[in-house]
Formats: C-alpha cells, sequence, structure tokens
C-alpha cells in the first residue's frame, strides 16, 4: 500500500535528497519528485548543512570581483544571501540561529563572516558573535565595521535583559542597612517595617498595624565593594567571555562599586577597565585562545584588592590549569580567602547545561571557601546580591549552580 502523501513529503525532507529515488517507489509516484514549490526551497537549504555527501571540493559563492571566498568539502552551498533569505522564510528565529551555528560548524560559513554584506544579514546571536570575536583578527578591514555592529547588536540584547536586574540587586544589597526618615513609598524597606510592627497583629481585621515605618536611604556612598572578574581567555569560554564583559560593563555603571576587568592566558593579562563604559571595545580586547595560568591572573588582580572584607573576586574560568603554577594558585586563594576576600568560580555562564571543568581543582578551591559552580545569565543578579549582603557561600552556590562544586 502506497504511502500517504503528507507522509511521505515528511520522510522526504526528514531523510534528505540522497531518499528520494527509495521513497518515490514507495509512494508509487513513479518519476513524479515527491517535492514541489515551497517544499523544494525548504529541502534546498537544509541539504547545504545537512546532506551527507562528501564530493569534490567546491565553492561557496563568488564575489563579484571574481575572488574566490574559499571553498569547503561536500555538495555544492547555494548562494549565502539566498540562503539566509530561505531560512529566514521558513523557520522561526531561534530555529535561524541553530541553522546558521550548524553552517558555521559543519559546512565552514565562517570563512563568508568576511563579508560585510553576509554579516549585515545574519541572524545575531551569541554564538555567532563568539566566532566573530575568536577570528576578530582575520577580519578584512572592510568587513571589521559590519563585525562590531553584529557583536554589539549581541551586546545590546544581553545588555537589555540584565542590565536593570543586575543594577537593582547590587543597589538593593547595599541599602539594605541604610535607612532614612525621608519616607517614600519606593524607598519603603518592607521586611524591616514588618519586624518592627508585628507585636501590632490586629485579630480581627487580620492585618499588622504599623506604628513605626522604615525607609532606605536615598544616597548612595562610593565604591561600598570592589568587585573583580578575571577571564580566563582559552577558546572554551568564548560565549561566557560576551556574559562576562557585559557584566563587567554594568557593574561599572554603578556608582557604589568599583569595578576591574581583566582578561588573562598563560602569557598575556590586559587590564579591561578602561574598556567598561563600551563593552564591545572590551568584548574586541580580548585574544580567545592559549593556556591558562590562574596564579598568574589573581597575583596580578591582588594589587586591586586593598579592602579584603569589602572585595569579591569572580574567577570567570572552567579550571583546566596547564601552568606549572596550580599548587601556587590554591596556596595564593588559600592567603587571600583568609585575608577576607570573598570568591567564586565560575564554570560557565551559560544556559548550555553542565560545563566541562577540573572537578579535581574546583573541589579543592571549595573546600577553602571559594565555591565553583556553572551558572545561568538570568541568576547572576541573585549571585552578585548574595555575597554583597554577606550570604553563606556555598549555601548560594548550592542554590544558584546547577552544576560544579559548591
Amino acid at each position: 500500500m502506497p504511502i500517504d502523501p503528507v507522509n511521505l513529503t515528511r520522510w522526504r525532507l526528514i531523510l534528505g535528497k540522497s531518499a528520494e529515488e527509495p521513497l518515490r517507489q514507495m509512494g508509487g509516484r513513479g518519476n513524479q519528485t515527491i517535492l514541489g514549490g515551497d517544499q523544494s526551497e525548504l529541502d534546498e537549504a537544509l541539504e547545504a548543512i545537512y546532506s551527507s555527501d562528501e564530493i569534490e571540493q567546491s565553492e561557496w559563492d563568488a564575489p563579484t570581483d571574481g575572488r574566490p571566498h574559499g571553498t569547503v568539502k561536500g555538495r555544492t552551498f547555494p548562494r549565502v544571501a539566498k540562503w539566509l533569505d530561505q531560512i529566514r522564510s521558513f523557520f522561526p528565529k531561534d530555529v535561524v540561529v541553530l541553522l546558521q551555528k550548524d553552517a558555521i560548524e559543519r559546512r565552514g560559513l565562517k570563512e563568508l563572516l568576511f563579508e560585510p554584506e553576509i554579516l549585515a544579514n545574519v541572524e545575531p546571536s551569541l554564538d555567532l558573535a563568539a566566532t566573530v570575536l575568536a577570528m576578530k583578527n582575520m577580519v578584512p578591514e572592510k568587513a571589521k565595521s559590519a563585525a562590531r555592529d553584529l557583536v554589539r547588536r549581541v551586546v545590546e540584547d544581553v545588555r537589555k535583559r540584565l542590565e536593570s536586574q543586575i543594577t537593582q540587586a547590587i543597589r538593593g544589597a547595599l541599602q539594605r542597612n541604610r535607612h532614612s526618615p525621608f519616607r517614600s513609598l519606593p524607598n519603603l524597606d518592607w521586611p524591616r517595617t514588618i519586624r518592627r510592627n508585628i507585636k501590632n497583629y490586629n485579630k480581627e481585621l487580620q492585618t499588622i498595624i504599623p506604628e513605626q515605618i522604615s525607609f532606605f536611604g536615598r544616597q548612595q556612598r562610593q565604591n561600598q565593594w570592589n568587585i573583580i572578574i578575571a577571564m580566563d581567555q582559552s577558546g572554551s569560554m568564548a560565549t561566557s567571555l560576551i556574559y562576562g564583559g557585559i557584566m563587567g560593563a554594568i557593574l561599572a555603571s554603578i556608582g557604589a562599586v568599583e569595578t576591574h576587568v581583566v582578561a588573562f592566558n598563560h602569557e598575556d593579562i590586559v587590564d579591561l577597565t578602561e574598556h567598561c563604559s563600551d563593552p564591545v571595545d572590551l568584548l574586541f580586547g580580548i585574544q580567545l585562545g592559549g593556556a591558562e595560568d590562574y596564579w598568574k591572573a589573581t597575583c596580578y588582580c591582588e594589587r586591586f584588592m586593598h579592602t579584603p572584607a569589602k572585595t569579591l573576586y569572580v574567577l570567570l574560568a572552567d579550571l583546566h590549569d596547564t601552568s606549572p603554577n596550580t599548587k601556587r594558585f590554591v596556596k595564593k586563594m588559600e592567603f587571600l580567602l583568609e585575608s577576607g576576600v570573598k570568591a567564586v568560580g565560575l564554570l560557565a555562564i551559560s544556559d548550555q547545561g553542565q560545563p566541562s571543568y577540573n572537578e579535581t581543582l574546583a573541589d579543592t578551591l571549595a573546600k577553602l571557601g571559594m565555591p565553583c559552580f556553572g551558572c545561568t545569565p538570568e541568576r547572576l543578579p541573585e549571585l552578585l546580591a548574595g555575597v554583597l549582603r554577606g550570604s553563606d557561600l556555598k549555601v548560594l552556590a548550592s542554590r544558584l549552580g546547577a552544576s560544579g562544586k559548591g
């Protein structure tokens, strides 16, 4: 019995062009093609990425001056501009982002990110921004502006999602013990007011009759806390670095927090603090790649820890230390923690699940009082506010981290 036409079409799209002939026979279609119209367009867009054929080298697309962009192994890729239009017309934004990522990883699409016309038309995403940042030294002059614009679009989207939450969380944590006679509903300290008036509970009305009302102070002291973010520049941390850089830029805009942002590998340590006013400049100052030396980076950051009891050291790293200084790093962290510095190891800032990390080193640091865990971007405000409020870091880590050692 022939396959139902609807199911036949579905199986053809799932199995790809190589299944065309067998499915025709099973569906009793003879020489008649299974797909037509928009279905053929959809099939072409998917074949461009997911075809398993490996035949001769073929050009992606030719620029107007006749120079080839480069070649990839596999079937001929359709013209990239057309392909981008195709996937946008058939899929929602989140699927388009996934398809672009697969195109980069499976078909070498990143070679085409050097063309400003392509950069201007791709769907911005965190992974794509990370790829551009990793390849920034290879981007030709004509495409640099478009590359920065793509990264800026991603940064603005992430910052829009996180800025108000982080700012409110930090200010709330810093103001919790500062009260004022200035009466304003936004400044009302509800927890303290309830505690002071709980004795006035009216059983008949089933409510508290407040006699003493507390308000937070409106003014902020400058530099109540010092937050230092040290970011591992290894390629595996690429997307986490984008979040880390944006977090640093947001913190730097809060007057009550002194912020330092440092990027490092085994050879170089780059102080990016002066670029916090523009997170895109900050991110383009990162040199992705290289091994890690956490001792060297921590020794550099120690110069900023002038008030240990009011210092938070955030080490954004997977802890795969390849330097000979791992033991010295542990000793350094033990000394800093004993001096009163608060420290956390963020193994990743990501929604991608459990990160890959050095479990042995993470466990060692956790025992010293420096919990290490992966954190989703949405939990960053709670993490920062919890540390500034004096919350138990181990309890905080176990609540926030879906993975890692606490």
